[in-house]
């Protein structure tokens, strides 16, 4: 039997999967909840085999949450589940160590096939997003771009790190202790990064590292 945690913010979608899942003889729903830090909670005392991960949610991001489950147990599968398939994301996700990313549109075929393959040992994109990430590698090759620094010209050196590690998906707690500072000052220092880039939030951060060579998937 394979044991499935569903993680996703919105009732509707977490009920929709439980549901095409309900009739599958060898899939069982053992939990499900509608934050990064339930998941988290959930993951140490469930012990699924495989979570189905949304990846906008209230407070912590799928991708951070992803992050600390993998630390926590790497046993443990995670398939990351968008409404839209962005670039970013999947860079963000594959360096946080995801086993899967498939859009919510997707069939419930392709659902089972995820879940099957991913239980299997092996990772599981669809032929979308597989061609998304061989497009960004390309590019990458075939330019030979590397960072521009003046993308973090108006920032400073702690500045600087904390951005890299945030665009990863690293959450304000292990960055607060990969550089020895409190989880407050990250939060200041995350502030300080957005208004000086002109962004809101951590999704344009991801969005903007991917776009300027800061982090990318190759």
């Amino acid at each position: 039997m394979i044991n499935i945690l569903i993680v996703d913010d919105h009732t509707l979608v977490r009920d929709g999967i439980r549901s095409l899942l309900s009739n599958v003889d060898d899939i069982a729903v053992c939990g499900m909840c509608s934050t990064g830090e339930e998941a988290i909670g959930l993951a140490r005392t469930l012990t699924p085999d495989i979570v189905l991960m949304d990846i906008v949610m209230k407070g912590m991001t799928g991708i951070e949450a992803t992050r600390w489950i993998k630390e926590q147990d790497n046993n443990i599968k995670v398939i990351l589940l968008s409404t839209e398939v962005k670039k970013e994301f999947v860079a963000a996700g594959i360096k946080s160590g995801i086993d899967g990313y498939i859009p919510k549109d997707a069939s419930k075929d392709i659902l089972l096939l995820a879940i099957r393959t991913v239980q299997s040992g092996e990772r599981y994109f669809t032929e979308a997003i597989t061609k998304l990430i061989f497009e960004d590698f390309y590019e990458h090759e075939k330019s030979g771009k590397k960072r521009d620094r003046k993308v973090t010209e108006g920032l400073t050196k702690r500045e600087s790190e904390i951005l890299q590690l945030v665009a990863e998906g690293i959450g304000n707690k292990e960055v607060g202790e990969r550089l020895f500072i409190s989880v407050k000052t990250v939060e200041t220092h995350k502030t300080h990064i957005l208004d000086k880039l002109g962004l809101k939030n951590n999704t344009e951060l991801i969005k903007y590292a991917i776009k300027n060579n800061i982090i990318s998937i190759d």
